[in-house]
């Protein structure tokens, strides 16, 4: 069964700049694998080298995230969409902050 994948901006010169791809598997895992079997450049940004999932990387199964849902274990279904986040960091507290004490 085909899941749309939404691919972040950052991640899509690894997939010919396309931002959504369609991979079959029966839960996320398997998608995933499908995804960098098909795309394997992407492998490293989204795995360890011990095959885990990296921290940083954030996977919804439509709007849920799959780290309350079961993880890679979470069933997909074709109607699903699967989207990857990667955490964001930086800044300056200056401009997070709306006094003009900091």
């Amino acid at each position: 069964m085909a899941v749309k994948v939404y691919i972040p901006t950052p991640l899509r010169p690894y997939t010919d700049r396309k931002d959504a791809v369609e991979v079959s598997g029966s839960d996320v895992g398997e998608v995933l694998q499908q995804l960098v079997s098909s795309h394997p450049q992407l492998k490293s940004h989204l795995f360890t080298a011990e095959g885990k999932l990296r921290s940083f990387v954030n996977v919804y199964l439509n709007d849920e995230d799959i780290r309350y849902t079961g993880a890679e274990k979470t069933p997909v279904k074709p109607s699903d969409t699967l989207s990857i986040v990667p955490s964001i960091a930086g800044g300056s507290p200056a401009s997070a902050c709306c006094c003009s004490r900091c």
